[in-house]
């Protein structure tokens, strides 16, 4: 990888920062595919999606993901161009659509990926047109997902990947992550291989289908999934600017030479719960979907447990601490590392009282002190008021007393030990 530059299609090009890098063009030949990998969105294993590359010392590792969530219908005939951004640089990327909650088959006609210059446009001969088992078109049936097939070339840390899908079948519900933070674009009828944005004319503020997306890279990189509520998606942090915590972890990681964990993965959902479906699926239903079927994660960063409280049904502490007890234990059956972060204060937000917060420092005792994380991120004393531990420091508060602004986004990023994202498992 050099700098922050990419390369698709064979040869070096721009990535968002600007910067170029120089280097001998290769030609990259593609290897005979198999069939496309289309699996059921709860049981996609990493091992289904080429975790290793046999007898090279690298494997598959997730650089980018969107938890799933129940939407509206999409219209057919429609094309969407989806922008993410990335987080360990790799090789040969791939893509991954999810059908986990339609109710009907829905078909991509074509699919591309590309570089992003502004806004909708890309960087002139970025965009690559996107294979599943060597077929330009998949239909992935209700329920499953499929995996694209690798695309050749190298792609970079913290680039902006540009994903253009068409779509000419889908009905009812769809899948995708309905509050992004980032400005993606929609146009009528086929566009979705040009890089112009001419066409691209309906900007939205969510994702569509895509819910990840993994790079190739040496054996000994892992990455760290964030299982989180709206903290982590990121509301109150600045639209289209890449603020949210694990933004901001994201960057610390690519810059830090004395670890190995690269890869950030943020699976927040607004609203969402550890024991109750509701916005999205409960963080114990969705954790094999959203978590453990990404290839290379080593650890899992649990931050969740506001809305259980807040929304005073009846939940105490000890039924919080039994569902991070069943997060953690089918993490560690599955081979990584948990870290635990304290619920933050939200006196001042509508539904705070003292029973809420009684639960909420019992289960904070508990994170600190009980020893079942592998390690703890103390957000809460990190962004509290040290005048009132109840509330939110007032530089960090995002406006309603319980949403971090950027600032203190950056803050509980910068609280996080780098090295504890690593343990003996």
């Amino acid at each position: 990888m050099r700098g922050d530059s990419a390369r698709l299609g064979g040869r070096w090009i721009r990535s968002a920062s600007g910067r170029r890098a120089v280097g001998v063009v290769c030609a990259l030949v593609l290897a005979v595919l198999g069939p496309p990998t289309v699996t059921p969105a709860a049981r996609a294993a990493p091992a289904a999606q080429g975790a290793t590359v046999s007898g090279q010392g690298t494997h598959t590792v997730v650089t980018w993901g969107a938890s799933a969530e129940r939407q509206g219908a999409g219209p057919a005939d429609r094309s969407y161009r989806l922008i993410v951004r990335t987080s360990v640089g790799g090789t040969d990327p791939r893509i991954r659509l999810s059908n986990a909650f339609g109710e009907h088959p829905v078909t991509f006609a074509s699919a591309y990926a590309g570089l992003r210059k502004q806004g909708a446009e890309l960087v002139r001969g970025s965009n690559r047109q996107l294979t599943f088992g060597r077929a330009a078109s998949v239909t992935v049936p209700p329920g499953e997902t499929v995996l694209s097939d690798p695309l050749p070339g190298k792609l970079a840390a913290e680039s902006d990947l540009v994903v253009s899908l068409y779509v000419t079948g889908a009905q009812g519900p769809t899948t995708g992550h309905g509050m992004a933070m980032q400005t993606s674009y929609a146009a009528a009828g086929d566009h979705a291989a040009e890089e112009g944005a001419a066409n691209w004319t309906d900007p939205m503020g969510s994702w569509y289908w895509l819910d990840a997306v993994s790079v190739t890279t040496s054996a000994r990189v892992g990455a760290v999934v964030t299982l989180g509520d709206s903290i982590t998606d990121g509301w109150a942090s600045t639209s289209d600017g890449n603020r949210r915590w694990p933004d901001y972890l994201s960057r610390r990681l690519q810059a830090a030479s004395g670890t190995t964990v690269k890869g950030v993965v943020n699976e927040g959902i607004s609203g969402n719960k550890v024991l109750a479906d509701g916005a999205g699926e409960s963080a114990l239903n969705r954790l094999e979907r959203d978590v453990l079927s990404h290839p290379g994660v080593s650890t899992v960063f649990l931050f969740e447990g506001i809305n259980d409280i807040k929304a005073h049904t009846g939940v105490t502490a000890d039924d919080l601490i039994a569902g991070y007890r069943g997060i953690i234990d089918r993490a560690h059956t599955a081979g990584k590392c948990v870290v635990g972060a304290t619920v933050m204060p939200f006196k001042g937000w509508y539904e705070y009282d003292d029973e809420a917060e009684a639960v909420r420092r019992g289960v904070n005792d508990w994170i600190r002190n009980s020893g079942a994380f592998d390690a703890v991120t103390d957000f809460d004393r990190i962004t509290r008021n040290p005048y009132d531990h109840q509330r939110i420091l007032p530089f960090f508060d995002g406006g309603d007393h319980l949403h971090p602004n950027d600032k203190g986004m950056q803050a509980m990023a910068d609280a996080v030990d780098l090295s504890a994202l690593r343990c003996a498992r």
